[in-house]
């Protein structure tokens, strides 16, 4: 999976946090990493973390998602390169806890809800036409 020669020299010197949250696929990008660590939505072993925090393995990191959600994630490896999907599942162990009956039925209502209150598309020219035409302004 890595490298023999490369995860000793990491695990002394550690793994910059916002590289290792994008190769273990937790972010879509480094920057979004970066950005969720500068907004402090990250903690690591209970504190709020920087971007260049060195990670070591064993630390706890507490990830605030949208809608309330926290993720609980404790690093088992580390690698600064990008790995496929299944081995970057590795480099963690997922503590999440299960969400409740409650948690899963509010999260359901509240996707309705945005669904519900997104805007529609704008009218076309033709839509906009019928419109005007209901309206009595034609043209």
């Amino acid at each position: 999976m890595f490298n023999d020669a490369q995860p000793e020299k990491l695990n002394t010197a550690g793994v910059r946090l916002d590289v290792w949250l994008d190769v273990a696929c937790l972010f879509k990008t480094r920057s979004g990493a970066q950005k969720a660590c500068q907004s402090g939505k990250i903690s690591v072993n209970r504190q709020t973390a920087r971007a260049n925090r060195r990670l070591r393995p064993g630390d706890r990191i507490e990830i605030s998602r949208p809608f309330g959600y926290k993720q609980e994630i404790q690093v088992v490896a580390l690698t600064d390169r990008h790995v496929s999907r299944s081995d970057a599942r590795r480099l963690y162990e997922d503590l999440t806890p299960p969400p409740t009956p409650d948690e899963i039925e509010a999260r359901r209502l509240e996707r309705i809800y945005r669904a519900a209150m997104t805007p529609l598309r704008a009218p076309d020219k033709r839509q906009r036409r019928a419109i005007r035409k209901l309206k009595g302004r034609e043209e």
